[in-house]
Parts: structure tokens; sequence; C-alpha cells
């Protein structure tokens, strides 16, 4: 599955952690990784390039730190710039249809924190409502994200462990839960059913 990830780091130089994930993705044939900030320091974002860049892969991955309960801003005006009407959505606006879809991201908040009650209040499936409501309207299947909580007090070996996870998480099929489904089916039918 040919996988496009899409990273946005104010900071890429001094992180730590999406660093590591984006450095352990440049092992692997099948995942692209196309950095913003890097690309675009000026933040001036070519459409045309972008676009035709996104109809090359069957999975898109937005890799980013959750500040502010929010994408860094750069991926914010790739969205505004890149998924226009007509082209991602709305009349003709199938260009994305039947592509896949999911974020990476690195909190620096324990999981306990990111639920009703928690410091957070809101769990981190609620707070990605309006990314998943993107790839809803732009005609992509939503994915369970890849998520490294704690981020900031990660020890050397959580970060190895996660960081070897990150690529296996991203080009797993059976993320789509209808290929999983797919497949459940299929060993049934090989085993003449329950």
């Amino acid at each position: 599955m040919k996988t496009l990830v899409i990273l946005s780091h104010l900071n890429y130089s001094n992180s730590r952690v999406n660093k590591s994930l984006a450095e352990e993705l440049k092992k692997y044939n099948e995942i692209t990784l196309h950095n913003l900030n890097e690309i675009y320091p000026d933040e001036n974002i070519d459409k045309h390039k972008e676009q035709d860049l996104l109809l090359k892969y069957d999975r898109i991955v937005f890799q980013f730190p959750f500040y502010w309960y929010s994408t860094p801003h750069i991926l914010k005006k790739w969205q505004d710039i890149v998924l226009e009407y007509g082209w991602a959505f709305g009349p003709n606006g199938t260009a994305l249809n039947g592509k896949e879809f999911l974020c990476a991201i690195t909190i620096g908040g324990p999981e306990e924190s990111y639920q009703s009650g928690g410091y957070n209040n809101y769990s981190i499936s609620e707070l990605l409502k309006p990314i998943q409501q993107m790839s809803n309207l732009t005609g992509m299947k939503f994915l369970t994200p890849f998520k490294v909580h704690s981020a900031v007090v990660l020890t050397d070996e959580e970060l190895r462990s996660k960081t070897k996870e990150y690529p296996k998480y991203i080009l797993n099929p059976e993320l789509n839960p209808e290929v999983a489904l797919e497949r459940i089916k299929k060993e049934l039918e090989e085993k003449g059913g329950l």
C-alpha cells in the first residue's frame, strides 16, 4: 500500500519524538515522507504539486505534534489551499474518494488526562473530530490514529518501541475494518463456518 506521510512540525530540527518517528519511515520504500516545513519554509504552498502528489497514494497520514488541541498552522493552511472545493469535495470534488486517512500524533500529556473529567476534558477522539470530518467530506476513510502520549517524558526505551511500531501500524491494511472483516469472512468460509 503506497502511503504518504505529510509531516508538520514547527521545530523539527529539535524534535525528539517526531524526528525519531519520521526517520524510521525512511527505511520503508512504500512510505513517502513529505515534510511541509522543510518543503515550504516560506509557507508558499504549491496547490497543484500537492494535489498531484495526493493522487499517487492509497493512504494519507498527517503526522504532527498535537499542540493546543489542533494541527500546526502550516498543516491547516495546507488543508485550506490543497483540499479545495470542486477537487476534494463538492460537485465533482471526488479526487480523494476511496483513499484511507489517519493521523499520527504526539501528545505531551498522558492518556488519562484526555477524557471527561481529566485535565484536558475531552478524549483525543473528540478533539480530532474536525480532522475526521475533513476526511469524511473528502471521501476518505478515517482510520484509528497512531498516538504517542506523554511524548515529553518518554524514556529512550519507550521511544524506541514506539518508533519501531509506527511504520508497521500505518502500513497495516487491517486498520481499515472492512479489510479485517473480509479476512475474517474468508477464514470462516475456509473452515466451513463457526
